[in-house]
């Protein structure tokens, strides 16, 4: 059967270029050197389209506790790092910004980074890889707002207040298992500011790592549809970055959209971070997804470059072997195609206007 193009709403890659600038020339453009993506895999993989992360890692810290051990051994829960401000993090953020754009100056034409409903369709229609860009956590936003204006200007078009870590907007879920998303207070009055801007511009909001009452903050103020762009179902799997049904169905009827996390620590119901888990976990979260938000509220969101993932998707390539497990379990060809594509695109349409 012909591999089934799809967009994907996370992924870390731009992480992987900031640690070693130095081989991103090979990287980006040879196949399967290490990770879960490059673009010879992409363009094999039927990757249409995806959320390029910026995300300002925390500084190292001496005697830290080994994370990824604890994350392997339910119950767990992690200290967040401190906050970082936009002095301390604007200058990571714009070389993130300039390896994207970079990336799309290397690929010859083969990924273009999309800023409007039209460019996206237009990468959509003619086989061009369609590249957004996201920030995963304001850090690098001043609480006046001005660097999101001036990232704006550069081509962001999806944004979170938060990556677990407190940012000046606002509070994140910690990694915690088993728990709930009610871990703190909500937005701050400069987070609140800055999802007005964030309507104003037509920037999305992503609420993948922003605790509960942040969550019911930008419910109230925002005008757009609500999003997680890379979240499960907390019902099928007890993390505090998963969403409850609640979350589900609040996110349904503003319109918005969930894209299916692929980490294994968001998947499994036990908790652990272990990848031979095989398709079980996964379908469980996207039959449960398509129950409560319906067929036009589910995606793809696989935090690829940022987490490990069941075995049997492996990389970006595993992603046609997940299509054909939906096709296995009776869903047709149409709600396929939604799920894999159409709903990405009817969402920001309906974010970022026509």
């Amino acid at each position: 059967m012909a591999t089934m193009p799809f967009i994907d709403g996370h992924n870390d890659f731009l992480l992987r270029l900031l640690r070693q600038p130095e081989r991103r020339q090979a990287m980006w453009l040879q196949e399967g050197l290490e990770g879960h993506l490059d673009l010879p895999r992409m363009k094999q993989a039927g990757f249409a389209g995806g959320f390029f992360a910026i995300y300002i890692p925390s500084p190292h810290e001496e005697n830290a506790p080994d994370y990824q051990a604890m994350m392997d051994t339910p119950p767990y829960d992690l200290p967040l790092p401190d906050l970082m401000t936009a002095d301390e993090t604007q200058a990571t953020a714009l070389q993130m910004a300039g390896h994207l754009m970079w990336m799309e100056r290397a690929s010859k034409g083969a990924l273009r980074i999309c800023r409007t409903a039209a460019d996206l369709n237009a990468c959509m229609a003619d086989g061009t890889i369609a590249a957004i860009m996201h920030m995963e956590g304001a850090e690098a936003i001043d609480p006046d707002l001005d660097a999101l204006y001036a990232f704006h200007a550069m081509g962001l078009r999806s944004l979170g207040p938060v990556w677990s870590r407190s940012t000046v907007f606002g509070h994140g879920v910690p990694f915690r298992f088993p728990g709930d998303p009610d871990t703190g207070p909500g937005l701050t009055d400069a987070g609140k500011a800055l999802v007005r801007a964030c309507n104003e511009l037509k920037v999305m909001i992503d609420l993948s790592h922003l605790n509960e009452k942040g969550f019911n903050d930008v419910a109230s103020l925002s005008d757009a549809p609500l999003v997680a762009t890379h979240s499960n179902a907390h019902a099928v799997t007890a993390s505090t970055r998963n969403l409850t049904d609640r979350q589900l169905a609040m996110i349904r009827e503003s319109g918005g959209m969930v894209g299916l996390n692929y980490a294994t620590v968001f998947l499994r119901a036990d908790g652990r971070k272990a990848t031979d888990c095989g398709w079980d976990p996964v379908m469980r979260h996207l039959d449960y997804l398509v129950e409560k938000l319906g067929e036009d509220h589910v995606g793809f969101g696989s935090d690829f470059d940022g987490a490990d993932l069941p075995d049997v998707i492996g990389d970006v390539t595993g992603v046609q072997a997940l299509i054909e497990q939906m096709r296995e379990r009776q869903y047709g060809e149409e709600l396929i195609e939604k799920i894999a594509r159409k709903n990405w695109v009817a969402l920001l349409e309906r974010t970022w206007g026509h």
